[in-house]
């Protein structure tokens, strides 16, 4: 059945009692999944457990990361020093690894053996190896090549006390892998890039960033199979850094790369060695439930956040936490991107101080949240001027035929807010059927044209069962020049079609939104609130009449998060909500005439809105037949 709302059914769960006692702290708050597999990860040292991790900006992955690798990189038993050494002129660069801080006393020795020293049976003694013997059998004369007695020590770990973790902001080919110096012998012109440097450790970088580039991602997998036969077998070729050919590290360099989901299943779908490569992909969710913990929880990072700040009071922390449930569009849940509210913290601090109180308070939150809203309603108030003089043609009283009143999101950089959108439709006797006008322009993404076809499935369900459906029908968006997507306005497009239809008038002062399925069942949409407060403060310009309100899908209802004056006007009767599950629910609120259900025999009621629509459907097959 159709339901209003109340006010009282809009309200958050109440936060924790007091924010006074929690302590100030980083922890990632809500990611319990995400970090388990985050640690499983890191903790496998096997070649291709490199790790993808995806997520929104602000959720706190890179504080994640490092965190947990804080936790494991004091284990510093996987080290080993490396250097380049002379060989005999060949672009074929060798390699000698050594233990833990020895290639520095190793570059010391082959320096006394090459002044004399030290003897080469004593050399041989202190390092009895076969790849170190093999190298110092083949020098010449120390005075014929001194070079050759240098080595270019490329990671020396003597000092080291943690695993290596470096975070490559700006990935290239030499910041990455290297370069050679041109004049220097060759073993001695190789400068490693963070690559190599983080060999045995971990090497983080943007998604975006490194996939971006293909020539840059298809060297690193080119890397990544060095090193996985590296670690092997020694007789690996190097990779080319201009003449050079140096040897590649047989440490594992484990990479992290931060990024989209989105990405992610790019590669996924694009890359089919992607998967081979990144067995490891924890995904940081951008929502989380509004249990005591993690409001706890987001209270203690934006402490730690604000530290620098005047103290915030509990009414402060209450309006923050209210702001985090309106960014996940749910009052039972919290936003994860808690940078976003130390942004909010930041400005109420900046206003709180600006009037001269010794605290932040509620007030100092709504303020700075409003002032947000006033530096981004420059486009909505131009939009409103426009209907207030009547240059955007829209009626917000009254019923017309085959119009309604639908409702956007305009996106602005960071910003977004909702207003009324004119969607009309016209009806003829044809056979081209739905024909969307916005796609036929150009404008129309595919999930909007998806949704319109949708409406073909859902008239031939409902209505066209012992006929043909046949008919022309154009769907437009009136006055509107950006491109529209998403299925949202589905369900607006559907009652002005019907409205054509069956030639009943839709009332005007009542928007709608909503998607719909071919069975006439409605699913929730997103940016719920602002298509909301669009609505209403297109109506407020004109003067609120009472009557007017806005028809979302039921789901919707615990994503209502609204401004308390849209709370006040519908306590004062002066603005509506209603809540339906399906089409037929809203029929009779917009048109005042029963919807109908089929009786036994398969007939609607002879006056219901949905038996004027079948014949009107089937007036139209008919004449189509006629004329043809």
């Amino acid at each position: 059945m159709l339901r209003e709302l109340r006010t009282e059914e809009l309200q958050l769960t109440q936060p924790v009692s007091s924010f006074s006692s929690i302590e100030s702290g980083t922890d990632i708050v809500g990611q319990e999944r995400a970090i388990s597999l985050l640690r499983l990860g890191l903790s496998i040292d096997r070649v291709g457990y490199n790790i993808y991790l995806s997520g929104d900006d602000g959720s706190g992955r890179l504080t994640a990361v490092m965190k947990e690798i804080a936790k494991i990189e004091k284990d510093t038993s996987v080290l080993r020093d490396a250097a380049y050494v002379w060989s005999g002129g060949s672009s074929r660069i060798k390699l000698l690894m050594f233990p833990k801080g020895k290639a520095a006393l190793f570059q010391s020795d082959l320096s006394d053996y090459g002044t004399g020293k030290l003897s080469e049976g004593e050399i041989k003694e202190r390092w009895p190896r076969e790849d170190i013997i093999s190298f110092i059998s083949s020098l010449p004369p120390y005075k014929a090549i001194p070079d050759a007695y240098r080595l270019n020590i490329i990671l020396d770990h003597g000092a080291s006390e943690r695993r290596p973790a470096i975070i490559e902001t700006h990935p290239s080919h030499q910041s990455l892998f290297g370069s050679a110096e041109s004049g220097a012998s060759a073993h001695l012109s190789v400068r490693p890039g963070s690559y190599q440097a983080a060999a045995g450790g971990f090497l983080i970088m943007d998604a975006e960033e490194i996939t971006g580039d293909e020539t840059l991602w298809k060297t690193l997998k080119r890397y990544l199979e060095m090193t996985q036969r590296a670690i092997s077998s020694t007789a690996v070729p190097g990779e080319m850094i201009s003449s050079v050919r140096p040897s590649p590290i047989p440490l594992l360099t484990k990479i992290i790369l931060i990024g989209t989901e989105s990405t992610y299943s790019r590669l996924i779908e694009k890359d089919d060695k992607f998967i081979r490569y990144f067995r490891i992909a924890p995904e940081f969710d951008y929502t989380m439930p509004r249990t005591e913990e993690n409001m706890k929880g987001t209270g203690s990072f934006l402490k730690a956040a604000g530290k620098d700040f005047l103290e915030a009071d509990d009414s402060a922390f209450r309006e923050i936490l209210r702001y985090s449930s309106w960014l996940a569009e749910d009052r039972e849940k919290l936003t994860t991107e808690l940078s976003l509210l130390g942004d909010l913290l930041e400005e109420a601090n900046g206003i709180a101080a600006s009037s001269g109180k010794t605290k932040i308070d509620g007030e100092a939150v709504e303020k700075a949240l409003h002032r947000r809203d006033w530096h981004a309603s420059l486009s909505e108030e131009s939009i409103n001027s426009e209907i207030r003089r009547g240059e955007m043609v829209i009626d917000l009283s009254g019923s017309k035929v085959g119009i309604v009143n639908g409702l956007a999101v305009m996106d602005r950089g960071v910003s977004s807010f909702g207003t009324p959108a004119v969607i009309s439709a016209t009806v003829a006797p044809g056979s081209e059927g739905i024909v969307n006008i916005e796609h036929e322009a150009g404008l129309s993404g595919g999930i909007h044209d998806k949704g319109l076809l949708i409406l073909e499935g859902y008239l031939r369900h409902r209505y066209a069962r012992n006929f043909p459906l046949s008919l022309y029908a154009g769907i437009c968006f009136e006055q509107s020049y950006a491109e529209v997507d998403g299925d949202s306005a589905s369900l607006g497009e559907l009652y002005a079609l019907l409205s054509a239809i069956a030639e009943i008038p839709i009332r005007q002062d009542i928007a709608v939104t909503g998607s719909v399925s071919q069975m006439g069942a409605l699913q929730p949409v997103g940016g719920i609130n602002e298509k909301i407060q669009g609505f209403f403060n297109a109506c407020s310009v004109s003067g609120l009449t009472g009557t007017q309100g806005v028809m979302i899908p039921r789901q919707n209802i615990s994503s209502l998060i609204l401004p308390r004056s849209i709370e006040k006007a519908m306590d004062a009767g002066r603005f509506h909500i209603w809540a339906i599950s399906d089409v037929d629910e809203g029929v009779e609120l917009l048109t005042g005439i029963r919807s109908g259900q089929r009786d036994r025999k398969g007939t609607f009621p002879p006056v219901s809105f949905n038996r004027r629509v079948e014949d009107g459907l089937r007036n139209l097959w008919r004449s189509g037949q006629e004329k043809g």
